[in-house]
This record gives structure tokens, sequence and C-alpha cells, in this order.
């Protein structure tokens, strides 16, 4: 059996663009509204800073383009953008809650594991009443942010898993490269968003959330 058909004990979600379709939103935000308010030059290929901790982008483009506020600035303008999409627009992945009670009941382990902060993740699940066995964040962490493996071997360590028995789902070429260098099994899911971005690397490529579905069951034995 190849190794990445192995059966999963635990499925680590990402949050943005995976448990909730924020991906769309920051889509329009960054380049109409966070880009121009912080760069004052050339702006990135939004795949360069997807699934990156918001203040390691900060660095991330300090360090590659022409910024033209401090730090502190750019927190907070992501900050107040973060919250109104988390409140206000995005939406919940397809049938999660059923599969989250489908993997509980096969006494799989399910966690989402993200580079938002608490902040963040707080105001997703408490507004669609999500509870798993840890939300763990790259802040809560003293390592690097996706595609760095460290939040991913974090996780492991938190919910006391080896790497090799985890299911990571994401939807970022970063953070399919942190699943990956982690050492455990990566299905990267396509959503619209990002349909053109290069997401080779992981284990298998879905594409909406039923095939995304049908895939987390597979990998973890859960019947349909």
């Amino acid at each position: 059996m190849d190794e990445s058909d192995a059966t999963s004990q635990a499925v680590l979600f990402d949050m943005d663009g995976v448990i909730v379709d924020s991906e769309r939103y920051w889509h329009d935000a960054q380049p109409e509204h966070i880009f121009p308010a912080t760069l004052a030059g050339a702006y990135p290929d939004l795949d360069e800073t997807t699934g990156m901790n918001y203040k390691e982008i900060y660095d991330y483009l300090d360090a590659n383009y022409e910024t033209k506020v401090s730090k502190k600035e750019f927190i907070d303008i992501f900050d107040e953008t973060a919250r109104e999409i988390y409140r206000e627009r995005v939406s919940l992945l397809d049938g999660f809650h059923d599969l989250h009670d489908e993997l509980v009941a096969n006494e799989v382990i399910v966690s989402i594991v993200t580079s938002a902060p608490p902040a963040w993740h707080e105001i997703v699940t408490e507004r669609f009443d999500i509870a798993v066995d840890a939300t763990i964040s790259a802040e809560d962490i003293d390592g690097e942010g996706k595609p760095a493996p460290d939040v991913y071997e974090h996780a492991a360590d938190v919910l006391g898993i080896d790497s090799g028995d985890c299911l990571v789902v994401e939807d970022s070429k970063n953070g399919v490269e942190a699943g990956k260098r982690a050492g455990m099994v990566v299905i990267a899911y396509r959503s619209g968003p990002n349909d053109d971005t290069d997401l080779s690397a992981a284990d298998v490529v879905v594409n909406g959330s039923e095939e995304l579905r049908t895939e987390i069951r597979r990998r973890t034995g859960v019947a349909g």
C-alpha cells in the first residue's frame, strides 16, 4: 500500500479557504485595499502570500516590495479587514458539520490549523458553532509560519499523534508545502479562487466540497 493511502487518524483543516470561503474575499481585499494602502510600487501575486500569517506577510512585503507604512499600521489594516470578513461575509464549508460528526463517531481526531490569530478563528468557530479537538494558530508557536512545517509539527505534538497519521486539508501552495514538509498526507482543495494555484505537491487535488468530503472519508476509513 502506498503511504499516502494509509488510513489517517486525524484530519487537520486549514481555516481560510477550507473551513470558510474567506479566500474569495481576501483575493479582493488585498489588491483592492490592503496592498494599495501599504505598498508604494508593484504588488505581489496573491499565491506568494496566501496561507502565510499576516504578520509574516508584512515581513515578506517589506523584504521584497516597497512598503510605505509601518508593520503596526499594516497589522491594524489587516485586522480590521479580517474581522469584517469573518463576521459578515464568509460561509461555512458545505456539509462540514455532518462530516465532523462522522469523523468523531469513528474516533478520528479533528483539528483546525491556521495562520489566523485566535481573535479571528474564534469569530469563525463561535459564529458557526464549530467544536473541534484543538484549534491551533501559527501564533501559538515560537517558529515560522506556513510554508514552514512548524505549525503542523506543533499540531501533531498537541494532538499526541504521529505526523504520518495526519491528513491535512489545504487550499494554498504555502499550506500544502507546510503539510508535506511536516510529513503529513495532504489533500489540496480547489474551490474557485485558487483554480490557477499550483497545488501539485499535494497527494491529491479535489474540486469542490463534495469531492473533498468523499476523499476525507476514504482516507480516514469513514463510510459515507
